[in-house]
């Protein structure tokens, strides 16, 4: 389902982008929900789309141990976005949650499409992955 551009307002990871981009990125963003234990991510599969929790929580898991728990505002699965990685863990929705997702297809559309707003939005997430 495609959100409202002033849906982005709230969400850390889009609120210091200008207006225009946010605009941009409001197009391709969707939100889904999905139910208490769904995976997902899994460790060392290839996808490339980008998660960010509206609400609920997540759990973070690495070599079968829990290193994280995701809430609401925090965002996950950028590294196949920005790197076409692996994803370097399991995410698996501990409650019922709502999430803002971001596809590789689209990414790719937003490159050519906008290349200023995508790289707008690399910045913010390599600032929000120093600080954490």
């Amino acid at each position: 389902m495609a959100i409202k551009p002033d849906e982005l307002d709230d969400v850390p990871l889009f609120q210091t982008l200008p207006d225009d981009a946010r605009a941009k990125f409001a197009t391709w963003v969707s939100e889904v929900s999905v139910p208490a234990g769904k995976h997902l991510a899994e460790e060392g599969e290839y996808a490339y789309d980008l998660f960010i929790i509206k609400d609920g929580t997540a759990e973070v898991i690495q070599d079968g141990q829990t290193v994280a728990e995701l809430g609401a505002g925090e965002f996950f699965g950028e590294m196949g976005v920005l790197e076409r990685a692996q994803r370097n863990a399991t995410v698996i929705a501990k409650t019922p949650m709502t999430l803002l997702t971001l596809s590789g297809w689209d990414v790719k559309r937003l490159q050519s499409k906008s290349p200023e707003a995508m790289k707008q939005l690399e910045e913010v997430i390599e600032q929000r992955r120093k600080s954490s």
